[in-house]
């Protein structure tokens, strides 16, 4: 028979109410200290028609050490009334972080030229896209009224970190508004899809010739474009805003951080040894592809459906906590696969039935979302990972989309504590 001291006993009896409180508390406390505000952009002005696609830099946002825990947002009018989607489409918006000199004092400009300077510095998402594309931290499209970023205690979006700010630098945010004004359009879902012919472009806003077979997308709404209207019809201009509303926690070790990635099925890739290890992957992500009318002999069940794929190699790995995606009219759903085929997620949009905003017809008003129970999704480091866009493609869509949203932690909370428990000891 084993004979166990009691001061033993004593002390881990100790330890282990210390290990039950300190958990605990780190999943009730940022609940405890949750924080909300809501912001409004900078003032944008549509008429019929007309189209905005800008950056405002330095937004309204929260400030400090912080950790972020959700985001949702929408198009409001000067009264803060939600406007329908048949009226303002909202094609897409974007919230990117950046580190900017603090002898710039700029607020808003109409390109994305500002970050290109060594007096701003984009601090990207973790995604595997390079270049200009898909860098942002929060950003949907005509889906946002229907979903609303919630991470789960006790994770969190870290920013605002001082060690992570250049010296003689500081971090600010922007937002992309990438917005359509419908109202009497002649053809409403050909001016949301940006096609060519509706905006009488031929030539892109830094006045390239767009190819032939570019029906429509990005190229031919630029801000101040004009899509075509019904003859005779008129309209008032109107100022609208986009609302968004964050809610934070202060930062302390209690949180366990989580990485922002995006994928993009148009990312043209090719994967070789070297790819597979992360090692010079040349991502080339187009953001937006076009989706043509279905032969009689391309078809999937009851219709005709386009499916798209990519496969590409996520270097770091770890626990997926949450996933959503992104798509156009037309989309019906999306799914990232992992490396023995399983899903990770699939999203799948609902579209609306009404007249309201929020549940407009037509329209996509909301996109399924992913929860794991954390632990039960792992990545491995270097796993490629397969996404899939799928569109009904009855008849001919431009410039959709096939992004997939995913946040990521390296580590589950009992390791996180153990982690911090142990670097606190060391500390001391």
């Amino acid at each position: 028979m084993w004979f166990v001291p009691k001061d033993l006993v004593f002390s881990v009896l100790i330890l282990v109410l210390l290990l039950i409180t300190l958990c605990s508390s780190s999943f009730v406390k940022s609940e405890n200290q949750i924080k909300s505000t809501v912001f409004l952009s900078p003032k944008f002005e549509l008429g019929p028609g007309s189209v905005i696609n800008r950056y405002y830099y330095d937004i309204d946002f929260p400030r400090g050490h912080i950790a972020l825990k959700s985001f949702n947002a929408e198009v409001v009018d000067e009264a803060g009334n939600s406007v329908p989607l048949h009226e303002t489409y909202l094609h897409h918006w974007a919230i990117n972080r950046y580190h900017q000199s603090k002898h710039v004092t700029h607020t808003e400009y109409s390109s994305h030229k500002m970050l290109h300077n060594s007096n701003h510095v984009e601090v990207r998402n973790s995604g595997v896209c390079q270049g200009n594309v898909v860098g942002q931290y929060f950003g949907l499209g005509s889906e946002t009224r229907g979903i609303e970023l919630r991470i789960p205690d006790p994770f969190g979006v870290e920013i605002g970190n001082p060690e992570d700010v250049p010296e003689g630098f500081e971090e600010k945010w922007l937002v992309n508004i990438h917005a359509i004004d419908t109202r009497g359009a002649e053809d409403k879902l050909g001016c949301t899809e940006c096609k060519c012919e509706l905006y009488n472009v031929t030539v892109d806003e830094h006045g390239r010739s767009i190819r032939p077979d570019y029906i429509g997308g990005l190229l031919c709404c630029p801000d101040y474009a004009q899509c075509k209207l019904k003859e005779g019809f008129e309209g008032p201009k109107r100022s609208l805003y986009l609302k968004y509303t964050v809610r934070w926690v202060d930062w302390d070790d209690s949180i366990v951080p989580v990485r922002i990635y995006l994928f993009d099925v148009t990312d043209s890739l090719k994967l070789s040894d070297d790819n597979s290890k992360g090692i010079n992957p040349g991502h080339n992500c187009k953001i937006e592809y076009q989706v043509e009318s279905c032969s009689t002999d391309h078809k999937e069940g009851n219709g005709c459906v386009d499916v798209k794929k990519t496969s590409v190699p996520m270097q770091n790995g770890g626990y997926v906590i949450y996933g959503v995606a992104h798509q156009h009219s037309g989309g019906i759903g999306s799914t990232l696969y992992g490396q023995n085929g399983r899903v990770i997620c699939s999203s799948i949009p609902s579209y609306g039935k009404g007249n309201e905003a929020g549940n407009e017809s037509g329209y996509i008003v909301g996109m399924s979302t992913c929860y794991p129970k954390p632990g039960s999704v792992k990545i491995i480091d270097g796993e490629i990972l397969t996404l899939e866009s799928k569109y009904n493609s009855t008849k001919e869509h431009a410039g959709v989309m096939g992004i997939f949203y995913i946040l990521v932690a390296e580590q589950l909370p009992y390791q996180h504590f153990r982690h911090s428990t142990r670097s606190s000891f060391v500390m001391n």
